[in-house]
């Protein structure tokens, strides 16, 4: 897109209205909004930057989880305007990505405002993301990152220990499931993901910042979940304890605490994640 066409652009999509709106302090980077609330951040020009805190830990995440540069294949549960897979394209020349989202209209727009370079090996699919899951051949990928909201809530399919088996499924040995959400205290949700993670997977780490987990606000929150490979990857605490907004991680122990007694979630109990309290990620 040339700096002429860096104009705000509004459109009706299946979830909402979709915002595209220019950085006016960034040349070629742009904030992707759906009924206000923000979904992406992406750098035309440097998709190596990674504006969003959680993002940015997705990105330690990609960096971690194998020797610097090696290609990866990946699957993107969730796609906004393709951070998170340009990041990839980047750093990891050569990776086979998929793309999963089931918003057409937005899929739509960000092919036709910010299109990724068709040199990139990017699949991108129109689909539901636990379907999508459900039907990934046995040891497919090596990461899967699932970053899926309708509405700022993740889908009831979405938070199930079934939904969690099929992502084991999809993994290779050694491969991360990286998952995404939003929660407060007392971390109901939470806890319920860790137990539907822990019914599929032998490691697990949650990355979050300390505000976040000792309850003072809202805010993102990041699973990782392996079935043989140690978590967390090494380099990954030192890298998000050195953020602009610092996180730690929680592993071992201390997770099985928090954790404490949640079951896993069985789909005829599906619900989706608990709503966002006014504001709480809102724009202006």
């Amino acid at each position: 897109m040339s700096e002429d066409e860096a104009i705000p652009v509004i459109r009706p999509v299946a979830y909402g209205t979709a915002r595209l709106l220019p950085d006016v302090d960034r040349d070629g980077a742009w904030l992707l909004t759906v009924d206000g609330a923000p979904q992406s951040y992406v750098d035309l020009r440097d998709p190596t930057h990674l504006e969003f805190e959680y993002t940015r830990r997705i990105g330690h995440v990609l960096d971690t989880t194998a020797p610097a540069g090696d290609p990866l294949d990946l699957l993107h549960l969730g796609g906004g305007a393709l951070t998170l897979p340009r990041y990839a394209a980047a750093t990891r020349p050569g990776s086979r990505q998929r793309v999963v989202d089931a918003d057409g209209p937005l899929a739509a727009l960000i092919a036709e405002r910010l299109p990724v370079p068709p040199a990139e090996p990017i699949e991108t699919r129109v689909a539901d993301a636990r379907e999508e899951l459900e039907a990934a051949p046995a040891g497919a990928y090596d990461l899967v990152i699932a970053d899926v909201f309708d509405r700022s809530r993740i889908p009831g399919p979405m938070t199930t220990a079934g939904c969690a088996h099929a992502a084991a499924r999809a993994l290779r040995p050694g491969g991360c499931y990286a998952v995404n959400l939003a929660d407060a205290a007392p971390f109901g949700f939470l806890r319920s993901q860790l137990a539907n993670l822990a019914d599929a997977f032998d490691q697990l780490c949650l990355v979050a910042e300390p505000s976040v987990l000792r309850g003072r606000r809202f805010g993102n929150l990041l699973l990782l979940a392996s079935r043989t490979a140690p978590l967390p990857p090494d380099g990954l605490a030192r890298r998000v304890a050195a953020d602009p907004f610092p996180a730690r991680v929680v592993h071992g122990a201390e997770l099985t605490r928090l954790t404490g007694d949640a079951r896993p979630v069985p789909e005829d109990a599906a619900r989706p994640s608990p709503p966002p309290p006014a504001g709480a990620f809102g724009v202006g």
